[in-house]
């Protein structure tokens, strides 16, 4: 076994438990801490299942260093922690975006430095310049949006948005952060100060998300139509033809496996990692795949005015990453809301309060 301490942070989220359980099942052997400042509501909820499952829970906040630095020498660190909201800051404050986002990724990588830990860091697409985004050509299709062949921008494809992607531009306060984090972590491979990965994901689904319109909307979706409550298409005309890939946190977890073991072959690397073109919905299709698959109707309101920072289409193009290790995701759509809706109906009384 190659690592024998891992250092999971944000390991409380959706994300980072998931990772977690999966490594130790993988590696029983391992010791597998997660921390987590249980910030998000629904977290706490997973701290019994990470000891069920052998993790060790700590509670402890990636904005003060001697949270991390009480854990002592790690093998490596899967720094998952963030801000998600691509909404934060717009009409709020700053300074638990960026604090955490930002400084805290500073102290994870001083961490993973001194003890010499390898780094996958969790990234997103939302690096990528929305208004490039907004203005590439798109066709108006009846569900949904798609890219027009012919684009003038380069990095993007019919199998969509590849590293290649122009960064000059605009991004979101929250995709702001995100690629300082990635600078700054470059520099630190660069310098020879410690090993790592970027990883730009996509929308992440499967069980255990409390999903919001703004992060995590796949899961929204299906429990809303679960729970027979109210959701709206927002902006872009209101109809709900705003596309995006999602993967399965599964597939997330086989991609990370994958560098892991490969450290070496993929050390400094940065890699857009989703679902695809073959697991792009648009709000419009989620509802009638939501529909299906809980046998619910529910009324979707409309919202025509576009909000600040919303992008109408991102889809992933993972070719790099499947050139060099083969890996593809491998659970479709239809796959991911179904495990979402069992994972509901299991446990339907406790989550009906976050829904």
């Amino acid at each position: 076994m190659k690592y024998k301490k891992v250092l999971i942070t944000g390991g409380a989220g959706f994300v980072g438990s998931n990772l977690a359980i999966r490594y130790k099942k993988d590696h029983p052997a391992a010791k597998v801490i997660c921390l987590d400042n249980l910030k998000r509501r629904g977290s706490e909820l997973n701290i019994n299942r990470l000891r069920e499952n052998g993790v060790i829970f700590m509670h402890g906040d990636i904005r003060n260093y001697e949270d991390i630095e009480s854990i002592g020498k790690t093998d490596v660190l899967i720094e998952c922690s963030a801000e998600c909201s691509v909404l934060a800051g717009y009409n709020s404050s700053l300074k638990y975006l960026i604090d955490t986002n930002l400084l805290g990724t500073i102290n994870c990588l001083q961490f993973a430095s001194r003890y010499k830990a390898d780094v996958i860091f969790l990234s997103t697409s939302r690096v990528y310049p929305m208004e490039t985004i907004n203005s590439l050509n798109y066709i108006e299709k009846e569900t949904r949006f798609e890219l027009a062949h012919k684009q003038r921008v380069p990095g993007v494809s019919k199998k969509g948005f590849s590293e290649a992607f122009p960064l000059e531009g605009h991004r979101s306060f929250y995709g702001a952060t995100k690629l300082s984090s990635e600078l700054l972590l470059k520099e630190y491979i660069h310098a020879g100060k410690l090993r790592g990965v970027i990883n730009r994901c996509g929308v992440i689904a499967g069980p255990w998300q409390m999903g919001k319109i703004e992060q995590g909307f796949f899961s929204l979706w299906v429990a809303k139509h679960f729970y027979k409550g109210r959701l709206s298409y927002i902006g872009f005309g209101g109809y709900g033809k705003q596309v995006r890939d999602v993967l399965h946190i599964d597939d997330l977890y086989d991609a990370i496996k994958i560098q892991l073991n490969n450290m070496d072959i993929y050390n400094g690397q940065i890699y857009n990692i989703g679902g695809g073109h073959k697991n792009s919905v648009s709000l419009a299709e989620l509802t009638r795949l939501s529909r299906k698959i809980t046998g619910n109707s529910i009324n979707i309101g409309s919202m025509p005015k576009t909000r600040e920072a919303d992008i109408s289409y991102y889809v992933t193009d993972y070719s790099r990453f499947h050139r060099i290790s083969g890996w593809a995701p491998k659970n479709d759509l239809k796959n991911i809301a179904e495990g979402i809706l069992n994972w509901i109906f299991e446990n339907r009384k406790p989550l009906e309060k976050f829904f």
